[in-house]
C-alpha cells in the first residue's frame, strides 16, 4: 500500500471540485476574480492524489479503518475544541483566501442560514467537514478527503479518474468486481460500505444526535458519482432516494460559499454556541 501523501494543500481537492462542477453563476464574474483551477501543477497534484486513493481504497482497507477509528479512542473533546484542533490545517500558501477552518465553516453555514433553512441544516453546514481531524491523527489526505464511492462492488466509470482503479486489487477480485458485488439490488446505502474518509467518520460520530437529512448530508456530501451522476441508484432504496434530495440541496452551499470576505467570527460565535448545545453533547469522542 502506498504511503505517500501527494496533496500538500487540503484545498486542492475542493478547488478541483469547483473546476468539475462550476457554479452556474460563475460565468457572470470576471475571469481574473477566480483562482486558476486549470493550473497544470494543481491538476497534476489532484490527479496523483486520486491515483493513490483509487489504488488503496479497497473493501479490506475500509474494514481496517473502521476497526481502527470507530473505537473513538483518539481524543475526547468538545466540538469547539475540534474546530480549534482543525484550524491547524490552515495552509498559508493558499493565495486567494486566508481563512481558518472556523471561518470557512461559517461561510457555508451562514449562506444556509441566510436562505432561511432550519437550524439543524445550518448546524450541518457548520460542522460537515469536522471529520477532517483524521489528518491530525496521522491519516494521509487520500484517506481523508476526495470523492467517495462504494467499495465491495464494481467501481463506476463515472468516478473521477476511473482508470486508476485498474490497479486496485478489488478490480480483479470476483467477490467485488460485479455490478452488485457483495450487495443485493436496492439493498439501501446503510448496508453499503463507502470509501474511507471524513464523511463516514463524522457520520459515525454524530449518528445519534442529528436529524436523518443532516446525517445523509454529512455521510454522502462527497458521493458525487451518485448525487451528480446517478451511478449507484441500483443500490439505493426508497428512503435513500428521498434523503438524497437533501444531499443535493446541501451541495451548492458546500461548493460555492467560499469567498474572501472574512465572517465576523466573534459576533457569530454566541449563536453557534447555542445551536451546538441544542443538538450535541458537551463532549464528543473522536
Amino acid at each position: 500500500m502506498a504511503n505517500d501523501n501527494p496533496m500538500d494543500n487540503i484545498d486542492d481537492w475542493e478547488d478541483n471540485l469547483k473546476e468539475r462542477y462550476p457554479d452556474p453563476e460563475a460565468t457572470k464574474k470576471e475571469k481574473e476574480e477566480f483562482r486558476n483551477y486549470v493550473d497544470s501543477e494543481r491538476v497534476d497534484t489532484v490527479k496523483e492524489f486520486y491515483r493513490v486513493n483509487h489504488i488503496n481504497q479497497t473493501y479490506r482497507f475500509v474494514c481496517e479503518k473502521e476497526k481502527e477509528f470507530l473505537k473513538f479512542d483518539k481524543k475526547e473533546m468538545s466540538l469547539w475544541d475540534a474546530v480549534d484542533f482543525l484550524n491547524t490545517l490552515v495552509d498559508d500558501s493558499d493565495p486567494d483566501i486566508d481563512l481558518d477552518q472556523f471561518q470557512h465553516l461559517l461561510q457555508t453555514s451562514e449562506a444556509i442560514r441566510a436562505d432561511g433553512h432550519p437550524d439543524w441544516f445550518v448546524l450541518t453546514g457548520f460542522i460537515h467537514d469536522l471529520g477532517k481531524v483524521l489528518c491530525l491523527f496521522g491519516e494521509p489526505q487520500w484517506a481523508v478527503v476526495g470523492d467517495t464511492f462504494p467499495v465491495g462492488c464494481k467501481f463506476s466509470d463515472t468516478i473521477v479518474y476511473p482508470e486508476f482503479f485498474e490497479n486496485n486489487p478489488d478490480t480483479n477480485d470476483d467477490r467485488y468486481n460485479t455490478k452488485f458485488g457483495i450487495y443485493t439490488p436496492n439493498c439501501g446505502l446503510d448496508k453499503v460500505k463507502m470509501s474511507w474518509g471524513h464523511d463516514e467518520y463524522l457520520y459515525q460520530i454524530l449518528k445519534n444526535h442529528l436529524p436523518e437529512p443532516a446525517l445523509y448530508m454529512i455521510r454522502y456530501h462527497s458521493f458525487y458519482a451518485q448525487h451528480r451522476e446517478n451511478a449507484y441508484a441500483h443500490l439505493m432504496n426508497e428512503k435513500d432516494i428521498e434523503m438524497f434530495e437533501w444531499v443535493k440541496k446541501f451541495n451548492p452551499y458546500d461548493l460555492y460559499s467560499k469567498a474572501p470576505v472574512e465572517p465576523d467570527a466573534k459576533a457569530l460565535r454566541p449563536y453557534y454556541e447555542e445551536l451546538v448545545s441544542k443538538y450535541l453533547p458537551s463532549s464528543l469522542k473522536f
